[in-house]
């Protein structure tokens, strides 16, 4: 058992892509004692650190498992909602993707806020002292000795190089780094930045931040450890109570308590410690902290459809991560950035509804998938709890599709996804098409609603900003709560353009220059 502290300078509970880089910076630039503590175990595992089988940790002892309430826009269905329950989070167990996000995202996000450091302008500094990028350079935009090395993938399936050349021919450009110009204009197609190290081996933020930071003996780091609540004395975050091996331990924080656990979690906690909307908690006999109705809401998570699918002429096994093709871009011109992101998927990709449907084939190398993804959706969710205590479920209405607005973008998705992978350009690579074939009208709307699911980017449910919502201001401070910050993909107001890793990374950095004064 490990031992435990009884008072240290700053706690951050949750070690996943925010909580490794707050935990790991305190510690590196200030000589405050610093206890991470996180729910899961070792990271250190060859599932994990292989990029190649990265899909094998889903459903996994080091995933949440979370999943929707059915949802009556996916036809009653209840989607999977992955989520990282080991050290390094979501990014040691996800799809690898490195995508920063758009211009346009982070300016919104500094109106909201009203702080021009989440500016475009300011973030890209901190992206660029975060990455270690191998690929093409770009001193203006790109960062080189940073902790988190990212490259492209070493020669990709030959199908993804086919598809950028397809994909110009219906007005899509292809840019050799898509975390470059192409996040400041209409979008673009191409290979996306990875984190991988040696070919294969992953860059989770644990292995990049906490790792190195270990060997400092201001910071402690305890695994398995599930926080329960948070304690107050008076308007003060004053401690943190979290179930280890089976006891329940409390230990006290002189300066600060950092939530880091997540878009399900951090809320969930929030609430159970009294800090959510009052009816709300009254209802479970949940006694009141701090009245703040945005705690569970205004959830985001982009959606992704298992997809369309074409069989190979000459089958080819999947490589890297399985998914070296993507694309942003705007559904209707008119819109001021992209909301639809196609990803490849190196297999025939199905819902459990879809799959049999249309029957796919199991072997990965038989057939690809160019799979429709939003990643701007009107659709927004909220959490509900069940109980008071931490082992007490809780309900995520994730209200995917329920807006129009989505629904048109995402056939329109489809319809731009089917456009390419049928196009003359991909004939070596297409024996037939295997699902959906030439869909309209509420076939089609059908077809989406039991092929949508989930990116796996929940966010945005204690989000950050100045109106009656909002749950952090732009420090990222708890209202109404002193000594409480969160930081990771919940205080997102929206969520951005593309895989959320990345600026969950940011967003961590970003807390640690907040709470030094940098």
């Amino acid at each position: 058992m490990s031992t435990v502290p009884k008072q240290v300078d700053y706690i951050v509970c949750g070690g996943g892509a925010s909580g490794c880089v707050v935990a790991a910076r305190l510690a590196e630039r200030s000589d405050a004692t610093v206890l991470l503590l996180e729910a899961g175990g070792d990271e250190r595992v060859p599932d994990v650190e292989d990029s190649r089988v990265w899909m094998k940790n889903i459903g996994s002892e080091r995933d949440w498992c979370f999943t929707t309430e059915p949802q009556p826009s996916l036809n009653n269905r209840r989607a999977p909602l992955p989520m990282g329950r080991v050290l390094g989070g979501g990014s040691s167990i996800n799809g690898l993707v490195w995508a920063r996000g758009h211009k346009a995202d982070f300016d919104s996000w500094a109106e909201e806020a009203g702080d021009p450091g989440w500016s475009y302008d300011s973030v890209v500094e901190v992206y660029k002292r975060i990455e270690n990028w191998l690929g093409p350079s770009h001193p203006r935009l790109r960062g080189t000795g940073g902790p988190v090395s990212i490259t492209l993938p070493d020669n990709p399936v030959p199908v993804a190089s086919t598809l950028m050349d397809a994909a110009g021919k219906v007005g899509i450009p292809a840019y050799e780094d898509l975390n470059a110009e192409a996040m400041e204009g209409p979008g673009g197609c191409g290979i996306p930045n990875v984190t991988v190290e040696d070919g294969d081996r992953r860059v989770s933020m644990a292995s990049a931040y906490i790792r190195p930071a270990m060997e400092r003996e201001n910071l402690k780091v305890i695994l398995g450890a599930e926080v329960d609540h948070i304690r107050f004395e008076g308007t003060r975050a004053s401690a943190v109570s979290f179930v280890l091996d089976g006891q329940e331990h409390t230990v006290e924080a002189s300066r600060e308590i950092v939530l880091s656990m997540g878009a399900i979690n951090t809320p969930r906690v929030l609430m159970q410690s009294g800090i959510g909307d009052e009816d709300h908690l009254k209802k479970h006999a949940i006694d009141l902290h701090q009245h703040l109705p945005g705690v569970g809401r205004n959830f985001q998570d982009h959606i992704l459809l298992a997809g369309c699918v074409w069989e190979y002429v000459t089958p080819e096994p999947p490589r890297n991560n399985s998914a070296e093709f993507t694309f942003f871009w705007k559904s209707e011109s008119s819109l001021p950035s992209p909301d639809i992101q196609p990803m490849l998927e190196e297999c025939a990709f199905g819902s459990e509804v879809t799959r049999p449907q249309f029957d796919l084939p199991d072997d990965p190398a038989t057939a690809w998938t160019l799979a429709p993804g939003l990643v701007a959706p009107k659709s927004r969710g909220y959490l509900e709890l069940t109980g008071k205590r931490r082992q007490d479920p809780i309900k995520v209405h994730t209200n995917f599709l329920s807006e129009p607005a989505d629904m048109k973008a995402l056939t329109r998705c489809l319809e731009i996804c089917r456009e390419i992978g049928n196009a003359e350009d991909l004939r070596p690579f297409v024996k037939q098409e295997l699902m959906p074939g030439p869909l309209k009208g509420a076939a089609l709307e059908e077809f989406v609603r039991d092929a949508a699911g989930t990116y796996f980017h929940q966010t945005c449910t204690a989000k950050m900003g100045r109106d009656a919502m909002s749950v952090v201001d732009g420090a990222l401070r708890v209202y109404g709560v002193d000594g409480l910050r969160i930081a990771d993909g919940s205080i997102m107001p929206t969520i951005t353009t593309g895989n959320t890793m990345a600026p969950c990374v940011m967003i961590g950095e970003r807390a640690v220059d907040l709470i030094l004064g940098a």
